[in-house]
């Protein structure tokens, strides 16, 4: 990769938490970024907002482009355009408990949004790289550890959804010789994650609790075991994929399993407060399936792509509400939180 001839990136999803942590490290190895966004009449970019400049400036390589995973010609003209090299689709709506409530919604975006894409990128031509944001959801109630070979048994609309994209990509790859692999991820959170995500309800509350902003919390299930690891990690990992010879699906975690209740207490007691005196329960927030273990095996990704994590739930816990605590003393204002990408050096990349 050189800077006149940067390598260019296609991604869906670029305002989320996963689309502005990837779009940050493609733009720090060089490459021309081009994101996807829905319109609206109001912003709805401030993930990416430091890394944005204005399209005049010299140099640029940040475009967005309105455009929906819902609407396949408009997928086909912008990918024709573009000519990437790596598509990463990203989009969905990626709520589980919300699955339930929108599941013709969640399987149109999440499921068929992503055979709309490996179509756009078959019917334009495009020679790239493909990858798909899959999920340990997919999973549902088989037993753990999970791994790339363990059976697909979801419990949500947003599982089922996601179980279609997975086995449309390897279907993509089988028939049609794309390039295209699975990213397995499995529970991976920042600073950037959204306020209404368990994880981030929790470390928001710890803050606005520290400094007497208010006093409780609600929650539901709190015994579910999930295997939390670190958002800029997981994006780094997918970036690793479409850098390897061969496309592969792949687990991505941390192999160590926590509950609701154990991120609770690293939590709160990272400001020195007992959870149990201002968590209360909410039968709202349980889901009519819910899913009670999913811990995942990345001895694969190890294998193949040398990628191991390095923080875990207790330190995530940590880094999260201190973020939240500074942006709350920062008056509401946006605070970015700053990411040291491991080895972000470029990897030859073969074809």
């Amino acid at each position: 990769m050189t800077t006149s001839t940067p390598r260019r990136a296609f991604i869906t999803g670029i305002t989320g938490q996963d689309g502005s942590y990837l779009a940050e490290l493609l733009l720090s190895l060089g490459y021309e970024v081009h994101g996807l966004i829905r319109r609206a009449s109001t912003f709805n970019t401030t993930r990416i907002d430091h890394l944005y400049r204005d399209p005049h400036t010299p140099g640029n390589r940040l475009t967005l482009h309105y455009g929906d995973l819902t609407d396949g010609s408009r997928l086909v003209t912008l990918l024709g355009n573009i000519a990437p090299h790596e598509v990463y689709n990203l989009a969905s709506q990626s709520h589980v408990r919300v699955s339930f409530d929108e599941p013709e919604y969640t399987g149109d975006v999440t499921g068929l949004g992503c055979v709309r894409l490996l179509e756009a990128v078959r019917l334009a031509g495009i020679d790239c790289r493909f990858y798909q944001a899959s999920t340990s959801e997919i999973y549902g109630s088989t037993p753990p550890p999970q791994n790339e070979t363990s059976p697909f048994q979801p419990r949500s609309p947003y599982g089922a959804a996601k179980a279609y994209a997975h086995w449309i990509t390897r279907n993509y790859r089988e028939a049609f010789g794309m390039f295209a692999v699975n990213g397995i991820l499995f529970n991976h959170e920042s600073p950037r994650r959204g306020e209404t995500f368990v994880t981030r309800k929790i470390t928001r509350a710890v803050a606005r609790i520290a400094l007497g902003l208010q006093t409780e919390l609600y929650l539901g299930n709190l015994d579910a075991v999930r295997d939390w690891g670190y958002a800029p990690e997981y994006v780094y990992a997918m970036w690793r994929m479409l850098q390897h010879d061969t496309p592969m699906d792949y687990v991505i975690a941390t192999r160590t399993p926590y509950t609701v209740r154990d991120f609770l207490t690293f939590a709160f007691e990272h400001v020195g407060l007992d959870w149990r005196k201002h968590v209360r329960f909410d039968e709202r927030y349980l889901r009519p399936t819910e899913v009670d273990a999913l811990i995942g095996d990345y001895a694969l990704a190890e294998q193949e792509l040398g990628w191991k994590p390095t923080v875990r739930a207790p330190e995530l816990a940590r880094i999260m509400v201190d973020h939240d605590l500074a942006a709350i003393e920062a008056g509401g204002r946006h605070v970015v939180d700053v990411v040291e990408w491991p080895n972000a050096a470029p990897m030859p990349v073969k074809g």
